[in-house]
């Protein structure tokens, strides 16, 4: 792959590398602050490599300053093993053009196509028309010392003109002059700049040099500016879980950025679920992990209006939403968590894009009972639904575990206890009664209002009358009660249609 100097982005090519898909393509890249530069993406299924093009050191064999004494020996089938080009007529030295294997010539291990003839037994031959030096080498015996020079820039000319021009084999009887390198349109009185320039930069060998390497697994792609809510116009970044980041990469085509963010994103989204299933491992089916992922929190700014947005790993686990500054590394970091809260006691909701409150987009708000919202957002729609449905999954796995939640309430005056049951439904209890003042099941509920404050009407509907039946109530925690009922009720809709959750699945 080269370079493409009038446009820096070129589309992504495929191949396989021991069984594993491997594309790269160029792109751009930059700080942020100075003018980017041409790299080239790397992307395996594990990481991401920026790569810059650098010229392989000369070889140090064949010496092309150094002439070279090389002994060959004739063979009956076969000769001297290779042919010749160039010659006195054509400005050219005598080139040696062809190599043939395992013949003598390639016995030796010292001879190269590109290495020029300067004596055959010690006798010049540089001044030689092509023909006559055909027939020195014909006729120089069966041990010949050749006298040679190495012209590395002719070797790519004398490959390339290899099948399609005609080339002087010296073992032939008849030879034909060969005039293939002769490269100027013209006039043949001069040499081809090909052999005068033997540094041009084109005919150098080059190769791909790592300069940035960003491990995928639990990395996380964005194409918001670090911390605000504004969008780079064709460009993002991958940042990894080690803190490297390979800078910002440009891509002037919009096709060949979407096609990058969709194969990095879903390497990251392959490793980071299997990492998942090997943390699983460790943990009941109870507790187990149903999401985790990097999010943006949006973080209040004192005296702005505005607010910045910190990285934070969001994960779903057991009856716990956790959040990290840095993703658990092992089965231990699962317990340090600083930040959690219990799903069933918290409200997720998918803010309309009418909603957002700033420029960032596919946002969802997190609410636990007692505490302000917590205001985040991901790069994709798709990653939204997924942890949209992940959050379905942990309620229901969370109601089931817990079983039943009961909250103080005062009822006509007195104190009681409403208990939500996953098996019973809801039901009333007064003081240390076991028999309920009443109780339905959840199916039974038509509807409910509140008053933001404490108070709290739950519609029924009796199942031989049909009537309505309100219940009045009051809680100290209504918003705690409220998020809880809605839990028992999201997993018992779950339970009873399965598909409810599968709906969710982007």
């Amino acid at each position: 792959m080269r370079i493409n100097t009038t446009r820096m982005t070129t589309p992504i090519e495929e191949k396989i590398d021991q069984k594993l898909k491997v594309r790269t393509g160029m792109v751009t890249v930059s700080d942020g602050k100075t003018r980017p530069i041409p790299v080239q993406i790397h992307l395996s299924m594990e990481v991401l490599r920026l790569q810059k093009e650098e010229l392989l050191p000369p070889e140090t064999k064949p010496q092309n300053a150094k002439e070279r004494m090389v002994q060959v020996r004739r063979q009956k089938v076969g000769g001297l093993g290779l042919s010749i080009k160039g010659g006195a007529e054509h400005k050219l030295p005598i080139l040696i053009s062809r190599i043939y294997k395992n013949q003598a010539a390639d016995q030796t291990g010292e001879l190269f196509v590109g290495d020029a003839v300067i004596k055959v037994n010690g006798e010049y031959i540089t001044a030689c028309p092509h023909d006559d030096a055909v027939n020195i080498l014909r006729n120089a015996g069966d041990l010949v010392v050749l006298t040679v020079k190495h012209y590395k820039a002719a070797t790519p000319f004398l490959q390339k003109d290899d099948k399609d021009s005609q080339q002087t084999d010296i073992n032939d009887e008849k030879g034909a002059s060969d005039e293939s390198l002769l490269l100027t349109t013209n006039s043949t009185s001069s040499r081809p700049s090909s052999i005068c320039s033997e540094l041009e930069p084109e005919l150098m060998q080059t190769h791909w040099v790592d300069i940035i390497t960003v491990p995928l697994m639990m990395a996380y792609v964005t194409r918001y500016i670090f911390g605000t809510d504004k969008l780079r116009p064709n460009a993002f970044e991958v940042r990894g879980l080690n803190g490297i980041s390979t800078g910002i990469i440009h891509c002037d085509d919009s096709a060949i950025l979407s096609q990058w963010l969709k194969f990095i994103t879903d390497n990251i989204i392959g490793l980071t679920n299997l990492q998942m299933k090997l943390y699983n491992r460790n943990f009941s089916v109870s507790d187990r992990i149903e999401y985790m992922g990097w999010v943006n929190e949006g973080v209040l700014n004192n005296n702005h209006p505005w607010q910045n947005y910190k990285p934070r790993f969001f994960a779903l686990k057991g009856t716990d939403l956790m959040l990290f500054d840095s993703p658990p590394l092992n089965v231990t970091d699962w317990s340090k968590c600083a930040l959690m809260f219990k799903v069933y006691q918290t409200m997720f909701r998918v803010v309309k894009e009418s909603e957002n409150v700033d420029e960032r987009q596919h946002c969802f708000l997190v609410q636990t009972s007692g505490q302000d919202s917590r205001y985040f957002s991901v790069e994709t729609r798709q990653e939204l639904l997924r942890i949209e449905n992940a959050w379905h999954c942990s309620v229901c796995t969370a109601v089931m575990k817990l079983g039943n939640k009961t909250f103080t309430v005062s009822s006509n005056g007195k104190t009681a206890g409403l208990t939500l049951d996953w098996n019973l439904g809801f039901s009333l209890h007064e003081g240390d009664s076991k028999t309920p003042v009443w109780q339905y099941k959840f199916s039974q509920l038509r509807g409910s209002s509140d008053d933001g404050k404490s108070k709290l009407k739950l519609h029924f509907q009796d199942i031989e009358s049909k009537a309505i039946e309100t219940k009045e109530l009051e809680c100290s925690i209504l918003q705690s009660l409220l998020f809880c009922m809605h839990a028992f009720l999201t997993a018992k809709v779950a339970s009873v249609d399965p598909g409810f959750l599968c709906s969710m699945i982007p």
